[in-house]
């Protein structure tokens, strides 16, 4: 489906329609910035927009110049969830699946992108724009961003979100946030685990960046098995996890830049990456 939607959208750029994309896509130093730009629906998660999100990292996340991937917002809303015109009844089941089903896809996208996504947030992210933020490998956040899962009070439970929340947050905080649809702060987000670091707004760009430049020191190559591992992992009971670890280990090493890095360790130098897995 991603590649019909791309298709399509040459075919109108060819036939000279004007086109507003709600995603853009930027890359300096290694750093790939995806910015959500639909201020006027508070940046709601439209198929189209999560077509766009989910395009933005599948087309450009095999740069073997890319290191990390930041999924930034414009305006004071980082994501409102869902757009919810496109749940009305008159849609009909089939497309709320469809709905549904999408960003299902962009939240494996971001899991198995080959280099680390870090949400940057400044402001609300409410819903599926929660779902986003806790799907992401790491979150940034302003000291004014709120978080919450308010569906229940729209008639529709926040199930999808809650996959996400629950999974990055003690059960007893996700279950607050999900029945009584109140927002928690940043710092309680941080507390929780739903965030990875809370700085003050105008120190939000310097933290990213430093975010980005300490993951694109390391080689594209190791980070990429090691979340591929870090995922994996996850499922596993504690037993299989070490047995899987130890090869993967042992595999790490015997890699190009695994037995630089040793070495280099040992000359007592820098390492000189070779970014191939």
């Amino acid at each position: 489906m991603l590649a019909r939607y791309g298709n399509f959208l040459k075919q109108l750029h060819c036939a000279g329609v004007s086109l507003r994309y709600l995603s853009t896509y930027t890359c300096k130093d290694g750093v790939g910035t995806i910015l959500l730009d639909n201020d006027k629906t508070r940046n709601s998660l439209s198929l189209e927009m999560m077509n766009s999100i989910q395009r933005n990292i599948v087309e450009n996340q095999h740069d073997t110049e890319l290191r990390c991937i930041v999924l930034a917002a414009k305006g004071r809303v980082f994501s409102a969830g869902h757009n919810l015109k496109e749940l009305t009844a008159e849609r009909g089941s089939e497309h709320h699946k469809q709905v549904f089903h999408k960003c299902s896809e962009l939240i494996s996208a971001i899991q198995s992108a080959p280099v680390p996504v870090i949400a940057k947030v400044d402001g609300l992210a409410a819903a599926a724009g929660c779902q986003l933020v806790a799907s992401c490998d790491m979150a940034v956040c302003s000291d004014s961003s709120t978080f919450s899962t308010p569906g229940a009070s729209f008639g529709i439970f926040c199930s999808t979100p809650g996959i996400a929340v629950v999974r990055a947050v003690p059960r007893m905080r996700a279950a607050y946030m999900l029945f009584t649809g109140l927002p928690i702060t940043a710092h309680e987000a941080l507390q929780a685990g739903l965030v990875s670091k809370v700085v003050p707004q105008e120190q939000l760009n310097e933290e990213v960046s430093n975010i980005c430049k300490a993951i694109a020191s390391k080689s594209r190559a190791v980070i990429t098995l090691g979340k591929t591992f870090f995922y994996k992992q996850i499922s596993l009971d504690v037993g299989a996890a070490y047995e899987l670890g130890e090869q993967i280990m042992v595999d790490n090493l015997a890699t190009v830049d695994g037995r630089e890095g040793i070495k280099s360790f040992v000359e007592k130098r820098s390492p000189k990456w070779t970014h191939r897995e």
